[in-house]
């Protein structure tokens, strides 16, 4: 039978898999053949994809095949894959091969994934467009001359092209919604502390977390709970016990589900269409039976400044590790102070050390209280501010992005401008909240059909509403 990988959803392809209509060889083929090399998703396919497919069809003749076995997927270059190059998108790590399985790798190894390749991403996942790839720009599948949205835009554009079903990426301020809704597929970022980080190239570290990309809830849903739960490995991790005392909301019916919107943050600077949209998605959940009610979030405002003076600081802590000395680039200096600042003067690029400097200023002397204890303590101001807002609504909405996709080149040399299109996602980072952002319809713009999407945020440790909402949508 023809196998139309950009349709085809985990668990028909588990069925078909099963029923012997196709191999998980002639899957990972399907997969490897609509791979766009002009569009840039990968920065590396793996040269053993058919080798892990005859693996996975042993299992399945054996009887022994899970729903995930024989299921191509692709992986941000940033998630360690033992023996695999993992360079973060960035020179610095060009040729490091990762020497151990990040948790979330080992969990799927286990359910018996096809690991078709690593994405391309913004370097260090320091972007939204893709553009800061020391590999080249990834771009949008619906228009080339636009971007795919970031810093996970490999990851987003793999499952539109049908190159795999389902793809992770990293989380930090947006990474993960933003190149879904600019993409038109669904993308998730769980609870801070759901999904294991060990074995993920650090950015923002009490910002990043790993969620899946996928083309329907279900699919994103099946690969949460395969990648979901308590490692000793990561100290950020949430025990499964805490997890377990959340109330579940499952069996409220939807006429009795809240929906809250924050209208007085969703005005200045947004496109038309895109409000427009937004609109016309309220009244669709108004029809499906949720109430809706206008909700206050005071400090909302102040969520992209605090991310961007604590997600710099995490930055500069973070990449002072590769200096050239233990692995990654190294370039030689007449003594090692010049080795480091060569090195990193080389292997970095241009995004990467703005932000170096950015997060050394806020945290040097003098400005530690002025800027970055500041910035914590109105993170705290912040998540206060939505558990208020939870005490009267189940969910919150807003567009995921202020516009659709832009043009290549558009906001490169203007980073205010690219770092306001993190708007309405970085306030789950900052608050540790899950965001899903699923597609939400379209928008013509040089007579092409731009996706748009629909986010929506639940309580922590609420995925099962997230999942619940996104689906009747």
């Amino acid at each position: 039978m023809k196998i139309d990988t950009k349709i085809l959803t985990i668990r028909e392809a588990h069925e078909h898999l099963v029923a012997g209509d196709f191999t998980a060889c002639e899957l990972a083929q399907a997969c490897l053949d609509n791979i766009k090399p002009e569009l840039n998703e990968f920065i590396e396919v793996f040269d053993d994809v058919l080798e892990q497919a005859k693996e996975a069809d042993e299992k399945i003749k054996n009887g022994q095949a899970t729903l995930l076995t024989g299921i191509p997927m692709a992986i941000k270059n940033n998630i360690l894959i033992k023996g695999k190059r993992t360079t973060a998108g960035s020179k610095i790590l060009e040729n490091y091969k990762a020497v151990y399985d990040a948790t979330v790798i080992r969990k799927l190894k286990e359910a018996g994934v096809i690991f078709i390749g690593g994405t391309n991403m913004d370097e260090f996942a320091m972007g939204g467009s893709t553009e800061n790839s020391a590999y080249g720009v990834t771009k949008n599948p619906y228009d080339k001359t636009r971007v795919s949205g970031g810093s996970s835009g490999g990851s987003a554009v793999a499952v539109t092209t049908g190159a795999c079903l389902v793809a992770l990426g990293t989380d930090t301020g947006g990474s993960i919604r933003q190149p879904a809704s600019f993409c038109g597929v669904v993308g998730m970022k769980p609870t801070y502390g759901m999904v294991s980080r060990y074995g993920t190239i650090a950015m923002g570290s009490s910002l990043d977390q790993i969620g899946p990309f996928g083309k329907t809830i279900e699919d994103v849903e099946i690969i949460f709970d395969c990648i979901r739960g308590y490692d000793d490995m990561d100290s950020t991790s949430i025990p499964d016990k805490t997890y377990e005392k959340i109330e579940k909301s499952l069996n409220k019916k939807q006429t009795e589900i809240k929906i809250g919107i924050p209208r007085h943050f969703i005005k200045d600077g947004i496109d038309e269409d895109v409000l427009a949209n937004f609109e016309d998605s309220v009244e669709r959940l108004k029809k499906l039976g949720y109430k809706i009610k206008e909700i206050e979030l005071p400090n909302l405002d102040f969520a992209l400044a605090v991310y961007y003076i604590i997600m710099p600081a995490e930055v500069s802590t973070n990449l002072a590790r590769y200096d050239g000395v233990r692995y990654g680039l190294s370039e030689e200096g007449k003594d090692l102070l010049e080795g480091y600042l060569r090195t990193k003067g080389q292997g970095f690029g241009k995004e990467v050390r703005r932000r170096i400097m950015l997060g050394t200023y806020v945290l040097s002397a003098g400005y530690y209280d002025a800027y970055y204890n500041k910035a914590v303590a109105l993170r705290e101001v912040i998540k206060d501010d939505f558990r208020k807002a939870f005490e009267t609504v189940d969910v919150i909405i807003t567009p995921t992005t202020p516009t659709p996709a832009f043009k290549i080149g558009e906001k490169s040399n203007d980073p205010l401008q690219m770092y306001l299109s993190d708007i309405f996602t970085v306030s789950a980072n900052v608050t540790g909240l899950p965001a899903i952002s699923i597609p939400a319809g379209f928008v013509e713009r040089d007579e092409k059909k731009l996706p748009l999407g629909l986010q929506i945020i639940t309580p922590e440790m609420r995925e099962e509403l997230l999942f619940k909402v996104s689906q009747s949508f």
